[in-house]
């Protein structure tokens, strides 16, 4: 068959359409900390918006708000909890030469 001749055919993809993670009421403000706690991550990182599932307008508009909060002090610019543990964990104790290098 040539290739000239051959009947189009379209590629049929299954859609899932995407839930909206904010509801048309919920407001996004710095001050709406229930609803900007959902796009961080544990270590205090902005998620992306492929993760998010958001529009282009909402995930500036998210960014915008967390680092308005983190600057207000409403949120922590890093979570330090990982961090803590790690430091006490790897506390080293002092080591004693028992031998004198200057005798």
């Amino acid at each position: 068959m040539d290739k000239s001749k051959r009947p189009f055919i379209k590629s049929k993809r299954s859609f899932r359409r995407r839930l909206p993670s904010i509801q048309s009421g919920d407001q996004i403000d710095y001050r709406n900390m229930s609803l900007i706690s959902r796009f961080i991550s544990e270590q205090g990182k902005i998620l992306s918006r492929r993760v998010n599932r958001l529009t282009l307008k909402q995930q500036r508009l998210i960014t915008i708000a967390i680092k308005q909060a983190r600057i207000l002090s409403l949120l922590p610019f890093l979570n330090n909890e990982k961090q803590f543990e790690r430091i006490e964990s790897t506390a080293r104790t002092p080591s004693f030469r028992t031998k004198n290098k200057y005798k």
